[in-house]
């Protein structure tokens, strides 16, 4: 076509409607690729395709996961994704971004909370284990991670899942009239007196299993980026700061 002949509107029209075709197209391709994923996760609540800065390859939401797939739906794959002039991990920006999502509402009457007496620098969500060791060891320097302006909310993940011991322990941690007593004293390795009432104990460990959560404690910044593992309170001061995080 030859583009010199032809008049503005003309031209502007024909852009128009090459663009509407190319996104038809598009459409046609994510639907044609989300197709053949649902034949691998039948089950799958939520597949949300979006296109990547790699040509040919398209980032995969799968329920609370992302991976990647070609864009003719032939090739699956696993891994990270990271941009090297910038630095930046585009996976883990989906991630914080799906977490924040599903974190989204939370309410904080249903958080034990450790805060400093003066309004907090950072603010984390922590998945913890009654019983687990680095929990444990977390929760005995609570008066430092406070003292460096750090304010812990425990929401409960007992490794063990509903119904165990450790979920028991959190249930009666939870039910007891000074929350925070009894899970300074369950995290020293005294058993609560068992309790049982109205909790969101299980809710939060489905809800820690669907953002990531794999082992305790499990940190979760107030954009969504998840940090695996028990930190001392300078060293995870420091992460913060470089991780340019801020509070809720």
């Amino acid at each position: 076509m030859n583009y010199r002949s032809m008049g503005l509107s003309a031209l502007l029209a024909n852009l128009l409607v090459t663009s509407a075709f190319a996104g038809v197209e598009e459409d046609k391709n994510f639907t044609a690729v989300e197709d053949k994923l649902r034949t691998l996760v039948p089950n799958a609540k939520t597949i949300a395709l979006s296109e990547t800065p790699i040509d040919g390859v398209l980032q995969v939401q799968i329920n609370s996961d992302i991976v990647y797939v070609t864009t003719n739906g032939k090739y699956l794959l696993q891994g990270q994704i990271m941009d090297i002039d910038s630095r930046t991990n585009l996976t883990d920006q989906a991630k914080s971004g799906i977490r924040m999502d599903l974190l989204t509402g939370l309410n904080s009457d249903e958080q034990i909370s450790f805060e400093p007496e003066k309004k907090s620098d950072y603010d984390l969500l922590v998945f913890t284990d009654i019983d687990c060791g680095y929990c444990r060891k977390l929760h005995n320097q609570m008066a430092e991670y406070n003292e460096v302006g750090i304010a812990i909310h425990y929401l409960a993940f007992p490794r063990a899942g509903i119904g165990s011991a450790s979920y028991d322990k959190f249930v009666s941690v939870w039910c007891a009239a000074d929350q925070k007593s009894a899970m300074t004293l369950a995290k020293n390795g005294t058993d609560p007196e068992p309790k049982k009432c109205e909790n969101p104990i299980a809710g939060q460990y489905e809800l820690g299993r669907e953002i990531g959560v794999t082992g305790t404690p499990a940190l979760v910044t107030s954009d969504g980026t998840l940090i695996p593992g028990y930190m001392p309170p300078a060293t995870l001061r420091q992460r913060l700061e470089e991780m340019g995080a801020t509070a809720e």
